[in-house]
């Protein structure tokens, strides 16, 4: 039978698996990964307030549409302003969505995505490494999350949006934003052919990721249900 590798994420050259699927005889076998072996910061779910014409928002353009993200700098604010700093510096611009899986998610933000060699995506890596935040928020559709190594504590730049709801994420991976608008974009790029290793080459280029005021991009009231 074939094994399909549901949710890999590459990300500071290691390969992190939440779980492996194996179909057997017809039937699906899940194997969660094992508990941190670090200590992290567990926060119980904090209340998320409504999203405000001043706060600030990020958008990323692609070459399929804008994703327009709210962030939760309660939850995790070191990676909310890691994420900031380094779309406003232009670090994601020029990267592409190295990892694409349909029903589960969408990855990027590694600068290695930037050059023309596939093998080298998701290894790469940004200028500081962050000490896990991680909550109750559950990884459903629209949530935007941090991609990471073995060590919960090695998360540095890579991302992904969830497409579905997938509960062997939760309370394993830092939750720090959600998707707003652009949803329809999000999944026009999980649709994309992609190679053996979930790669759709340079089919989704991240133009630019801007930080910007919610007001200035967004109609109020937002609904926030994607």
């Amino acid at each position: 039978m074939r094994e399909r590798r549901s949710i890999l994420l590459n990300t500071c050259g290691l390969v992190l698996a939440a779980a492996v699927f194996s179909t057997i005889s017809g039937a699906q076998e899940a194997k969660p990964i094992p508990p941190p072996a670090a200590a992290v910061r567990q926060q119980p779910k904090p209340g998320i307030t409504s999203l405000a014409e001043a706060d600030e928002v990020a958008v990323i353009t692609t070459n399929f549409g804008s994703i327009v993200l709210r962030f939760y700098p309660a939850i995790a604010p070191n990676h909310v302003s890691n994420f900031k700093s380094l779309a406003q510096s232009k670090f994601y611009d020029g990267t592409t969505f190295h990892r694409v899986i349909p029903g589960f998610m969408i990855q990027g933000g590694d600068p290695n995505s930037k050059d023309d060699k596939l093998d080298n995506d998701g290894s790469g890596r940004g200028p500081r490494t962050l000490a896990a935040e991680f909550s109750n928020i559950k990884h459903e559709r629209g949530i935007l999350s941090t991609a990471r190594g073995q060590d919960p504590n090695s998360a540095s730049c890579q991302f992904f949006i969830m497409v579905t709801k997938y509960p062997s994420l939760d309370g394993q991976y830092t939750v720090f934003g959600k998707v707003v608008k652009g949803m329809e974009v999000v999944d026009k790029i999980v649709a994309l052919k992609r190679n053996e290793s979930d790669n759709p080459g340079k089919a989704a280029l991240v133009k630019s990721i801007e930080i910007k005021r919610a007001g200035d991009v967004l109609e109020f009231p937002v609904a926030e249900d994607n």
